[in-house]
């Protein structure tokens, strides 16, 4: 990968960062206030509780994604950006175009998608 396909993903990452910092999600409070009024109904409460297990899943992707992104320009400081952690071989550009942060190339992450059972944010 040249220098200037670095730095347009350097910027791609950047930008993402930018989004989740700003976005709100990581410190949004709302959902996770249970009011006196809640703790009388139980419907209400279920409500609250649902609530709240949304925004923590929504809390713990995005913290994943931040930290794969943190990673990701790591990896392009070290020189190591757009191999796959796995095999070694460069990484795919339209799957880094899609998934900047990506660790894995398309082959191992399916395997390892297949192996897990998970659609993992982060590989």
């Amino acid at each position: 990968m040249n220098k200037k396909q670095l730095e347009e993903f350097k910027e791609i990452l950047l930008k993402e960062k930018t989004k989740i910092m700003n976005g709100g999600i990581l410190t949004a409070a709302e959902d996770l206030h249970v009011s006196a009024d809640d703790l009388a109904d139980e419907g209400d409460l279920a409500n609250t509780v649902i609530n709240q297990q949304v925004t923590f899943s929504l809390r713990n992707r995005e913290m994943i994604k931040l930290r794969s992104i943190e990673e990701a320009l790591m990896r392009i400081n070290d020189g190591t950006y757009g191999q796959c952690d796995d095999c070694g071989e460069p990484i795919g550009e339209k799957r880094l175009a899609s998934q900047p942060w990506a660790t894995l190339c398309i082959e191992h992450a399916e395997e390892h998608e297949r192996a897990t059972g998970l659609n993992k944010i982060a590989v």
